[in-house]
This record gives C-alpha cells, structure tokens and sequence, in this order.
C-alpha cells in the first residue's frame, strides 16, 4: 500500500464481555506524532464537515460512535470511505482534499492531527487545491 494514500488503519480491540477496548498509538498505529486531537458532534442532518485540504496537516480520522462518509479528493480521484467502527481509522495525508457528510444521530468523529492548529496550512478553495495538482 503506498503510505501517501488515503487508507484504512485497523485498530487494536481488545474484546471483553464488559466493553471492548481500543485504542491508538503515534508512530504505532498512526504514522506520525500527534499534535493535536478534536472531535466533531451534533451535526445537524444534511450538513457537511470539512471541505478542504491540508500542505502539512496528517490526520487520522475514527468513527467513535455512529456514523458518516469522508469524501476524499487527490486531484485525480474522488473516493468515499464510510466510517462506522469504532476500531478502525481512516489516514488522510497531506495534499488531499476532504469533507464529511452523511452524519447519524449521535455520531461523534474524533480526528488525530500531525500539526497544531494553522489557518496557514489550509487550502479551501477546491478550484485552487485543483490547479496546484
């Protein structure tokens, strides 16, 4: 698998008849030091998340309760990646384009972040994210 490339990370899961148990480590499951780490929640029905690319921003994205669809743009393709467990993660380098949409009652998305927070790092007009590729 090109490491560059938007993919699946399996998480460990630790099963127990009391609650399972997963959880994610730098450089072990994620392929950088986090930084940062914010989750989104209450999205009201219809609404996207996103909608832009990162030049240096990684992120590792999960589903922690309920669901939703990352769409993601490389410049060459779109993809849809629906996110619904909680022990998998969803690796979106730099250089890629995305939002969320399709969001269910009560689902929360926890995203892990290479970078600290830099108004700088984004590109949110696609037209231009477009022309740069």
């Amino acid at each position: 698998m090109n490491p560059s490339a938007v993919h699946f990370i399996s998480l460990p899961k630790i099963l127990d008849n009391r609650g399972n148990l997963s959880f994610v480590e730098e450089y072990s499951h994620v392929p950088f030091k986090i930084k940062r780490t914010y989750w989104i929640y209450d999205v009201p029905g219809g609404e996207t998340r996103g909608g832009h690319s990162y030049k240096t921003n990684q992120e590792l994205i999960i589903a922690l309760s309920g669901s939703f669809t990352v769409v993601t743009n490389d410049g060459t393709k779109e993809e849809q990646f629906l996110l619904n467990r909680s022990y998998m993660g969803l690796y979106v380098p730099e250089g890629v384009w995305r939002h969320m949409e399709n969001f269910s009652t009560n689902s929360c998305a926890l995203v892990l972040a290479s970078e600290m927070y830099s108004e700088g790092d984004y590109e949110r007009e696609f037209s231009t994210f477009i022309k740069s590729k």
